[in-house]
């Protein structure tokens, strides 16, 4: 990682925050580094609000958050 940009900290230090399935209510756990959750309530997929990522657009993406973390959420925004 080769910047400490504002866009990607939640990618670096990913935090928890808590949202609530659409379908059951259960409130679930969620981190910001991802796109969707299993409920264990209703064993259904919760997809979070996306907002627009510079991870998406930034030619320094792979470099800022890590190759790895880069692929994993391009493979799970493209799904």
């Amino acid at each position: 990682m080769i910047f400490k940009c504002p866009g990607a900290r939640g990618f670096r230090q990913p935090e928890p925050e808590n949202i609530r399935c659409m379908f059951c209510g259960k409130e679930v756990e969620i981190w910001s580094d991802e796109t969707k959750v299993l409920c264990p309530g209703c064993k259904k997929f919760i997809l979070r609000d996306q907002k627009p990522s510079c991870i998406e657009w930034c030619s320094h993406a792979k470099e800022c958050i890590g190759k790895e973390r880069y692929e994993k959420y391009m493979k799970k925004k493209n799904k």
